[in-house]
């Protein structure tokens, strides 16, 4: 991993304390956004991350709304398309959809029912994994499609949240990490 890059995209993630709520750490990548050569890094660090240790991938899909961010100009270098995985009620036609548990409610997401084709290989992005259980709703979305999820891609995880375990065999890959 090139560390200079790195380095410039951990510089543009901004902390704001007791956001949402007191006693939550809340990390913006606003700023990183504003930043056209710490965003250019970004999607140089993902693009260089996939494709030295994934096969060849068919879609980036991206949840609603921070994966949009990063999911097309992702999808773009690597020459294939986008699907976005929304809110329930933001898709047009027929779609699929899955309601998960949030720490403070219920949820919904969905994703358009012919977005992906059976045996086609998906990575799914987001900006950032802490509980979990968005980024497993959006797996299992993919999964009844029968597509195939080669890995879940994010720039931040927060660790100590141990959302990867909801992922189980699903294949996980964060840039920055914070415990």
């Amino acid at each position: 991993m090139d560390e200079e890059r790195l380095s410039a995209v951990r510089a543009r993630v901004r902390s704001f304390p007791d956001f949402p709520v007191p006693g939550v750490l809340f990390r913006d990548i606003s700023p990183l956004l504003k930043d056209p050569a710490a965003f250019r890094a970004l999607i140089d660090l993902l693009e260089d991350h996939l494709r030295a240790s994934l096969p060849p991938i068919d879609f980036i899909a991206g949840l609603d709304s921070r994966g949009f961010l990063i999911g097309p100009p992702l999808a773009q270098r690597l020459g294939v398309g986008f699907v976005p995985i929304r809110k329930k009620g933001k898709l047009p036609g027929p779609t699929e959809s899955v309601s998960y548990t949030l720490e403070y409610g219920k949820a919904e997401l969905e994703i358009q029912s012919d977005a992906v084709e059976p045996g086609q290989k998906v990575v799914i992005v987001d900006d950032l994994l802490a509980t979990g259980g968005t980024m497993r709703a959006a797996c299992e979305l993919v999964k009844r499609l029968k597509a195939e999820i080669l890995e879940c891609l994010v720039i931040i995880e927060l660790k100590f949240l141990k959302g990867v375990e909801k992922l189980e065999s699903v294949p996980f890959f964060s840039l920055l990490q914070y415990d």
